[in-house]
């Protein structure tokens, strides 16, 4: 069993930057692939970015490549994602999850509770 907690969330304003936190424990063994996935409200869960087991692998959605960077610390057990130029629509509940690495939401099997992230214009 693998537990998952997201921190970091907040209100900024466009331009500004975040920096999300997601750390695992329970099942730490770490070749799980760590994703983040988000959530605006009456939306789809969509994909954003995906790191695979080792760190040497990342994978970002379109709206966010450039932007946003994912990355992995196996020693602490900790995923992050830092947002950079963040815009109004950049604006959701970002979820961590571990599982295959995939954009699809259907490959992960753990996932955390979610940690809003508001843009203000």
């Amino acid at each position: 069993q693998v537990q998952l907690l997201e921190s970091g969330g907040g209100l900024v304003q466009a331009g500004g930057s975040l920096r999300l936190s997601c750390a695992r424990s329970g099942h730490t063994v770490s070749t799980y692939a760590m994703a983040w996935f988000r959530q605006a409200p009456g939306k789809e869960r969509d994909f954003v970015a995906v790191v695979n087991w080792s760190g040497s692998s990342t994978s970002y959605a379109d709206s966010v490549r450039g932007r946003f960077t994912i990355s992995r610390d196996n020693a602490k057990n900790t995923v992050f994602l830092q947002m950079n130029s963040l815009k109004p629509e950049d604006t959701a509940v970002y979820y961590c999850a571990a599982g295959a690495y995939d954009s699809n939401w259907s490959q992960y099997r753990y996932w955390g509770q979610g940690t809003q992230v508001t843009v203000s214009s």
